[in-house]
């Protein structure tokens, strides 16, 4: 199995998930991922997702280490949300001159 086709179409020729795997590994893993339960996989993919809000914080914090805890924040706000959405969810943003 390893590396997989487009929709396992035994046509299409198979692309690697990663180019640092070997197929071997990637065939297991793959496994792996089918016999996981809704919940195991809702898990993993949560933790990711709170991962990434960690990160991205962590750069608000790093380039605006001056920056209240509500900034911080509103700022983060407008790299998940993007400028629109967080400008309308957060009007603050517009009197607090964030960009």
């Amino acid at each position: 199995m390893g590396a997989r086709g487009i929709g396992d179409n035994p046509g299409v020729p198979p692309v690697p998930l990663s180019l640092d795997t070997t197929p071997e590994i990637e065939r297991l893993q793959i496994e792996r991922w089918r016999q996981m339960s809704p919940t195991e996989k809702a898990a993993i993919v949560s933790g990711l997702t709170q991962a990434v809000f960690d990160l991205a914080l962590a750069g608000v914090r790093m380039r605006h280490p001056e920056a209240s805890a509500r900034e911080q924040f509103l700022r983060l706000a407008l790299i998940v949300l993007g400028s629109d959405l967080a400008r309308r969810v957060y009007p603050e943003i517009d009197a607090t001159n964030l960009r």
